[in-house]
């Protein structure tokens, strides 16, 4: 078994083949998924699991080199908002970028995956852009 905390299979599988500047969107309940882009779906129920649990699940197996945001967020403040900047700060998400919800969306076209949570707060979105170990 597993000695680190993620245990999904796919989401495990989807980590273990990202390269360098590969894509994954962890998102909240509504995130539109686009057509072609693998839905790893981990919701449940309202709010179960949430985005901040499934982020730093994933950030314990993830490298990652920067990530964007939604401009939306700052006017929203969903108190997912404090963990984010914590982790920014300390370094885990890299270089941040800042974007419309629109331009987020067009993004996501671009990811290996989206993850969807079971989040119902607004914009608790996030594209996570894979880095090197070395």
């Amino acid at each position: 078994m597993k000695k680190t905390p993620l245990l999904n299979v796919a989401l495990s599988r989807l980590i273990a083949s990202l390269g360098h500047g590969d894509m994954v969107v962890i998102g909240d309940a509504g995130l539109p998924v686009p057509p072609g882009v693998e839905l790893i779906d981990l919701a449940l129920t309202h709010g179960v699991p949430d985005f901040v649990s499934t982020l730093k699940v994933v950030l314990s197996e993830m490298q990652v080199e920067s990530h964007a945001l939604a401009k939306e967020i700052f006017d929203k403040q969903p108190t997912a908002l404090s963990t984010l900047d914590e982790l920014n700060d300390e370094g885990s998400l890299g270089r941040r970028d800042l974007l419309s919800h629109e331009q987020f969306k067009v993004l996501s076209r671009q990811a290996r995956a989206i993850v969807r949570t079971g989040e119902c707060q607004p914009y608790c979105n996030i594209v996570l852009v894979s880095g090197v170990t070395f």
